[in-house]
Formats: C-alpha cells, sequence, structure tokens
C-alpha cells in the first residue's frame, strides 16, 4: 500500500500485500476511559516507523495490542497479513523496562540464546549450530566484545544491543522496541538508532521504535506514527509534522518552524488567552522530541 497522501487520524486503512503490521481501526478503553480511538496505520519489510507520543498518549498500551496482552474493543491487527496470535513468533520485542541483577551470572551470550528458547522447555542443550546463531547475532548489533560478560555489569547502551540480538534471533519479521532509548546518553543513543536503521534495511525487518524524543530518530525514520489524546495521525515525517496535521490531532493551534535545520513548535493561539498555550492538554511539549517555543 502506498502510504497516503493526507495523514490520518484512525480512517479506514486496510491491510494490503507486503504489510508486514496493520493496525486497523484500533479502540481501546480502560477503567471507563478511550485511550486509543480508531488508530490505523501499516508498517512494511524494511521500513523503520517512530511511535512518537508523550506519556499517557497510549503508546504502551498500544503495544500491548500488538503483542496481543491487551484485547481491543474495536478493530484489529494483521501480522503479515493474518490476524495475530498471543505468541506470534513472527514478532521479536525489546521492553522498556529489564532489570538485571548485577551479581546474577547471566553473560550476555546465555541472554541472546534465551531467544531461542521461548517455546521450549527444559534446560537447553548446548550444539555448535545454536552457539553459531548466537554469535551471528552477537556480531549484527556489534555485541562481540562483552559477549561473556556479565549482563548486569553492562552499560545501559551495551545491554540495549543484547536485548535487540535476543529480539533477533528468533528471526522475527517485526520487531518493537518500547523506548529503546531512555536513559542512555546521547552517544549511546545515536549508536543505537543507527544499528536499528541498519538492521531493518539489511534484514528487511520492520522496526516500530516508541519515544517521546523524535529528534534522535528523525535522521533514519520512513515513517512516523503520532498519538495524542488516544488519536493517531501517520504518514512520514513532512506528512506528519505539519501545522494543519498537528492542530488537528491536538484540537489547538500548532505552528511548526524550521530555524537552523532544527524543527521548532509553537503551540497555541494567541488570541484565545493572549498567550501562547501547549495544545498537549496538560503536557510539556506538543510535539516530543522537538523544541517548543510559547
Amino acid at each position: 500500500m502506498s502510504a497516503p497522501r493526507e495523514p490520518r487520524s484512525g480512517g479506514e486503512l486496510r491491510a494490503g500485500t507486503g504489510e508486514i503490521l496493520s493496525v486497523e481501526g484500533i479502540s481501546v478503553r480502560l477503567s471507563g476511559r478511550e485511550v486509543l480511538r480508531q488508530v490505523s496505520f501499516a508498517i512494511r519489510p524494511g521500513e523503520l516507523t517512530g511511535l512518537i507520543g508523550s506519556n499517557g498518549s497510549g503508546k504502551t498500551t498500544l503495544f500491548r495490542t500488538i503483542l496481543g496482552l491487551q484485547p481491543a474493543g474495536a478493530g484489529r491487527v494483521l501480522i503479515d497479513g493474518r490476524p495475530r496470535s498471543r505468541r506470534n513468533s513472527l514478532i521479536g520485542y525489546v521492553p522498556q523496562k529489564f532489570l538485571l541483577d548485577p551479581d546474577m551470572p547471566l553473560r550476555a551470550r546465555d541472554l541472546v540464546g534465551l531467544g531461542l528458547d521461548a517455546h521450549r522447555l527444559g534446560i537447553p542443550l548446548p550444539s555448535r549450530a545454536r552457539r553459531a546463531r548466537i554469535d551471528e547475532m552477537l556480531q549484527a548489533v556489534d555485541a562481540g566484545a562483552f559477549a561473556d560478560s556479565r549482563v548486569g555489569l553492562l552499560s545501559g547502551g551495551e545491554q540495549q544491543r543484547v536485548l535487540i540480538a535476543h529480539a533477533l534471533i528468533a528471526r522475527p519479521k517485526l520487531l518493537l522496541l518500547d523506548e529503546p532509548l531512555a536513559n542512555l546518553d546521547l552517544r549511546a543513543g545515536r549508536e543505537v538508532v543507527e544499528l536499528l536503521a541498519g538492521i531493518a534495511k539489511e534484514r528487511g525487518v520492520a522496526v516500530l521504535i516508541s519515544a517521546h524524543e523524535m529528534n534522535p530518530l528523525l535522521p533514519v525514520l520512513d515513517r512516523i506514527v503520532y498519538l495524542a489524546a488516544g488519536r493517531a495521525a501517520s504518514g512520514t515525517t513532512a506528512e506528519v509534522v505539519r501545522a494543519d496535521v498537528l492542530s488537528e490531532l491536538y484540537g489547538s493551534h500548532v505552528d511548526v518552524l524550521n530555524v537552523h535545520g532544527r524543527v521548532l513548535v509553537v503551540a497555541g493561539a494567541a488570541e484565545d488567552s493572549g498567550r501562547s498555550q501547549t495544545a498537549s492538554h496538560g503536557h510539556d511539549v506538543v510535539v516530543p522530541g522537538l523544541e517548543i517555543v510559547s
């Protein structure tokens, strides 16, 4: 399916050939509150897509719905053209929080290998082919140098590489990463973004990254799904990060400016209150990860 000329805030995006992930009209209510409303978008092989939104915008709920952990009140999720099952080997997942005890004798290669054994009972038997597969994944994420180090002693960026290898070793077609740049410094974050962009292109994996910071992802994004108040606008960055699209999404006037190569978002109509107001209904920013001027 070709990219829509106009980004959608919901709508009737239908599944098509070649789409690894199709989210069609997903609506979710939690504790009587509408968290997601008619969210629709699609991702193709080799695309890196950013799921952007501030805290409370519905990113985690959407991920849980895609993973089959959260039932939807309406709509459906298709993985490679078929209804998603609770356990789907076509999906690799890197959670936002993964607590590791520094004293746990679990090496990086051990954690990666667990990705091969997710649906098996008992202790896996060592084999030459299994070790070669683990080594291949460690090299793919540039983690070979610390393959035999305890995972709990690795830096945040190194742990993130190991978790990505763990998610990739089963050779999924779709890779979901929940806030992978959280708690990483700028250099480590940039390296992880470049790594994921390479994985998407070289391995043909569809990659969906959730984040509230857009700037680190902008150089490599193929598409963006922007969430606000449970609604979504999707398309290329040029299609979505526009004054008319964001103003409609937030229900308040938003200006988008380009200044010295950076994107500035000016929120709120001056005539409404004599000064700029954020259009994010209580959040500090309108477009997460972009600078806001008020």
